[in-house]
């Protein structure tokens, strides 16, 4: 099969103009970035519409490092609803810079289910990523500037909370000493870089609801403390004016297609497992604005990303989900069945069967929120006709619609039955049920996930963390909901833990205020804000061509 580059070069992508047009977006609400790219100006969310999408959610089982193929499946699901003469929309996150020269290499989907130009999304973009960067490091430099000159706000250097981030993986920058070199300088402290994904001002942007929105959460953002301890919000350093200003273009949606035509829009980009993971709000709407249907993704495993879209971001935003489908493969169910990960691609039936166990987890967790999963096999050319044999025939002692999916080697047709038995599952649903009331004290909404979501025993707090619970009532934010950092890879925070892990407990090690989001995110084990490379990063493998092409960007 050719490589995802070779496949995407046989393509003529239409003019976005057109795409826009297939949507019925207003020409003077399209801000095109070249040919094949465009913003969709946020004042298109005001247009009248006859459309109130119905909104699909893709999550997955316990992923592997590579990844079990969400936005490939979200996207080939896309097609298939075209193919089979829906109107549908798609409603993606932003690749970052990290994982893409790190481990998992480009996020636009893969074979004949990719979002185009692919090599443009992966790279830069139309800027949001550095514009969010940007904002968010002028906040930290203003804070170091105003302890400098004089700290007015009388900010203790050692409760400065607000790190500096950048959209690439590099440990090298997880600790650092700031203000070296002699008062000119600064004031020396501690401090550090978290990757973009993880900055409160990429998860403001994806849950704010319009432009003043926007800017109030920016100026409530918790930044700082004083010395007698009283908290330090952005708006008291007079620099959010200028935040919303660097970020006026970052605000609306991008518009992209896919490579057989389907609308996409792409905008936010948060990880799932350091932050709420998933797209912007905004891009949600204004997908079930234009379409009939609109299919969005949460990252990682459901535990993860879904379990946050539904309590963070459906809770915020008024959303709810007609329909979710659980991606899965082979691979993913022999490591969680204990196989070795190079050994992934052979025939091992009692792995598999073991494996199971997270599969069924999983669809345990998606109807506890009152929904009926749809599992979605993602073919791999190595799988063994037994393997699949097994799944479906488990799914079915489950009561859990199957459906085997090729859309990685055949695009849209390749999930037309997945595509129906959404459509089928989406006509039965209820309105959604959170998971916890917000009204629950914050230990006991954390243990209600841990015990759902994740099949823990209990939650043994440190002692930093219960002075973090005691300040989060203290300042008033104990009503928000709770977004909890986690290892992806396993169900429980040790990430050699495969399977379903039982008789375990998660141990919260702290708690971060993001008021500016609307939520409290929940440190568990050993998580990292950010990421490192691996031995061999992906960036190893790119050349960029004389025609500007770039080859090992797949």
């Amino acid at each position: 099969m050719p490589s995802d580059a070779e496949i995407a070069q046989q393509v003529q992508l239409k003019p976005i103009g057109q795409v826009a047009e297939q949507l019925g977006i207003d020409q003077s609400d399209l801000l095109p970035y070249g040919r094949e790219m465009a913003k969709v100006h946020i004042k298109a969310l005001q247009r009248p519409s006859r459309k109130k999408g119905r909104l699909i959610l893709i999550s997955a089982t316990t992923p592997t490092a590579a990844g079990e193929g969400k936005t490939t499946t979200s996207i080939g699901l896309g097609q298939a609803f075209a193919k089979l003469g829906e109107s549908v929309c798609l409603a993606l996150r932003e690749p970052s810079l990290g994982p893409c020269l790190g481990m998992k290499g480009g996020a636009t989907g893969g074979g004949y289910s990719q979002i185009l130009p692919a090599d443009r999304i992966n790279l830069h973009f139309t800027g949001d990523f550095h514009a969010i960067t940007t904002a968010h490091n002028l906040l930290a430099a203003v804070i170091d500037n105003h302890i400098y000159h004089g700290n007015d706000l009388n900010i203790d250097p050692r409760r400065v909370l607000w790190r500096r981030v950048i959209d690439m993986n590099d440990r090298g920058l997880r600790n650092i000493v700031l203000g070296l070199g002699g008062k000119p300088h600064g004031i020396p402290r501690e401090g550090g870089f978290d990757i973009t994904a993880a900055s409160e001002v990429m998860a403001m942007l994806c849950l704010a609801s319009g432009l003043n929105d926007f800017y109030q959460r920016l100026d409530n953002t918790l930044v700082a403390f004083t010395f007698s301890g009283e908290p330090v919000f952005a708006k008291q350093l007079q620099v959010t004016g200028a935040m919303l200003a660097l970020l006026r273009e970052a605000i609306h949606p991008n518009l992209v297609q896919s490579l057989e035509g389907v609308p996409t829009l792409v905008h936010g980009g948060p990880f799932a497992n350091i932050a709420h993971g998933c797209n912007s709000l905004l891009a949600t709407r204004m997908a079930q604005h234009y379409a009939d249907w609109a299919i969005t993704e949460a990252g990682f495993g459901f535990d993860l990303g879904a379990e946050k879209f539904f309590d963070i971001k459906c809770r915020l935003g008024g959303l709810d989900p007609q329909a979710v489908v659980l991606v899965t493969t082979t691979r993913a169910l022999k490591l969680h069945g204990g196989s070795k990960q190079e050994k992934l691609g052979d025939k091992n039936l009692p792995a598999l069967r073991k494996g199971l166990e997270n599969l069924e987890k999983h669809i345990e967790n998606v109807r506890k929120f009152d929904r009926q999963p749809v599992v979605a096999l993602n073919r791999f050319v190595s799988d063994n006709p037994a393997e699949l044999a097994i799944i479906n025939a488990r799914c079915q002692e489950l009561n859990t619609p199957f459906a085997l999916c090729d859309h990685y080697a055949t695009g849209g047709e390749g999930a037309i039955a997945l595509a129906k038995q959404v459509i089928e599952v989406s006509r039965q649903c209820q309105p959604y049920r959170p998971l916890y009331p917000l009204d629950l004290p914050v230990e006991e909404k954390v243990r209600i996930i841990c015990r759902e979501m994740y099949g823990a025993d209990d939650v043994a707090f440190t002692k930093q963390a219960a002075r973090d619970l005691l300040q989060v009532q203290q300042l008033g934010f104990d009503q928000l909901p709770v977004c909890i950092a986690k290892a992806p890879g396993s169900l429980s925070d040790d990430p050699s833990l495969y399977g379903r892990p039982r008789h375990f407990d998660i141990t919260v090690r702290g708690i971060q205020v993001n008021s500016g989001a609307g939520f409290l995110v929940v440190l568990t084990g050993d998580i990292l804000r950010m990421p490192g490379l691996p031995k061999h990063p992906s960036a190893e493998r790119w050349t960029l061509r004389e025609d500007g092409s770039i080859l090992g960007l797949d």
